[in-house]
């Protein structure tokens, strides 16, 4: 499709624009108008032989006009481009058509996780400027008026303004890789388990982080945490498609695994097998992919590996050290030893200012007490648990949880 095929190009061709010229406004600005014109002329002329050459060549004509502030100029050549065939369009040079656009996608995407912004904003950037989504589409994302997003996005492009375009330098490269992959793990979440609102999923923005990862492992197919961001994100999308019964959240315990996706689920192994056998270092998302791998190669909640499950969230937790880290290997301590071990673990975060008021504390909490057969506190925790969750779907899961414990 004409439309997959410029979201694919248009961080392309904002990163060889901004590596010439700098200004990520106005290069967006220029991209965007190359991106219009291309899905009004393709749609009747067909895509031309170089598309990506198309693109940044309107871009660059469009940048240029405004940098010379000369209306009539603009004007001028405007018609000659509108009158031009696709095929006889200026041919891209040597520059254009090698790796180093490669090199700049990922540079871009440095820049949009710059650490001078915070990580609601370095999302929004991304998914503005990489992802190629409209300031409307991220804000119906994330449940804000589309004034709101487009002052948070503007507010970003500003702090980011005098920030050099090149690729970090190696001191800072590691550190730099991390926030990017942090924001795509959190674009990800919000997409899997949308934190408000009506719906549970937001399957259009789960899945452009997968696409989004998929472009950063093709830039770095040696870096063993990418791979392992991605087959935990592949692993955990294939359950998508049970997660939700007549617009009901559904358990994990209580999916039917015949929905889920075996072809992700596939690619999700392998992918992860192989980062935990090359890699020198173990990472926090090859770790958390392996333990979506366990779940998803069981074929029963009954037959899940429970203490491999176990063995890993105890890793985890040495590697990265997390109270909902802890909090989800207090649920592999209960299906290993019974609710009541599981529940000291609980109990103990309950201290964390970080959980207390953190919804899905007291879930946990509610379904250990109701598996140990203490109703009462149970339905308490229920309750609580949808007091503090903003999420419509995981509120009714809950109550319904609670009536249950009468």
């Amino acid at each position: 499709m004409i439309e997959d095929l410029l979201r694919e190009l248009a961080p392309q061709v904002l990163a060889i624009l901004m590596r010439r010229y700098g200004g990520l406004d106005t290069c967006e600005d220029a991209v965007q108008e190359a991106l219009l014109a291309a899905a009004t002329q393709w749609a009747g002329s067909g895509v031309p032989d170089n598309p990506r050459g198309w693109l940044l060549t309107v871009a660059t004509r469009r940048l240029t006009d405004w940098m010379r502030s000369d209306s009539a100029r603009r004007r001028r050549e405007d018609e000659d481009l509108m009158a031009t065939p696709a095929a006889l369009l200026v041919a891209p040079g040597a520059d254009e058509r090698g790796p180093g656009d490669v090199d700049d996608t990922l540079t871009l995407l440095f820049l949009c996780c710059h650490p001078a912004l915070s990580a609601p904003s370095q999302i929004a950037l991304t998914l503005r400027a990489v992802g190629g989504l409209t300031t409307a589409e991220i804000a119906k994302a994330f449940f804000v008026p589309e004034a709101t997003m487009a002052q948070r996005i503007s507010r970003a492009k500003q702090k980011v303004k005098g920030a050099r375009f090149a690729p970090p330098p190696p001191e800072e490269r590691d550190e730099r890789l991390a926030a990017v992959l942090h924001v795509l793990y959190l674009m990800f979440n919000e997409g899997y388990t949308a934190t408000a609102g009506p719906e549970l999923q937001r399957e259009d923005l789960a899945a452009e982080a997968i696409r989004l990862t998929r472009l950063v492992r093709r830039l770095l197919p040696s870096d063993w945490e990418v791979a392992g961001l991605l087959a935990l994100m592949l692993l955990t999308h294939a359950r998508r498609a049970a997660r939700t019964a007549a617009g009901e959240l559904v358990p994990l315990s209580e999916q039917d695994r015949r929905l889920w996706d075996r072809a992700l689920i596939e690619e999700g192994v392998a992918l992860v097998s192989e980062a935990l056998a090359r890699t020198r270092r173990l990472g926090a998302y090859q770790l958390q992919a392996a333990i979506a791998a366990v779940h998803d190669e069981a074929a029963s909640d009954e037959e899940t590996d429970w203490p491999q499950v176990l063995a890993l969230y105890t890793v985890l937790e040495r590697v990265a050290p997390n109270p909902m880290v802890t909090l989800n290997k207090a649920v592999a301590v209960a299906m290993t030893s019974g609710p009541l071990a599981g529940l000291e673990l609980v109990d103990a975060l309950a201290a964390d200012d970080r959980l207390a008021r953190h919804h899905r504390l007291h879930a946990v909490r509610a379904h250990l007490l109701d598996r140990a057969g203490q109703l009462a506190a149970a339905r308490e925790e229920y309750l609580l648990a949808a007091k503090y969750t903003t999420s419509l779907p995981e509120q009714r899961y809950l109550h319904r949880r609670a009536r249950r414990t009468v």
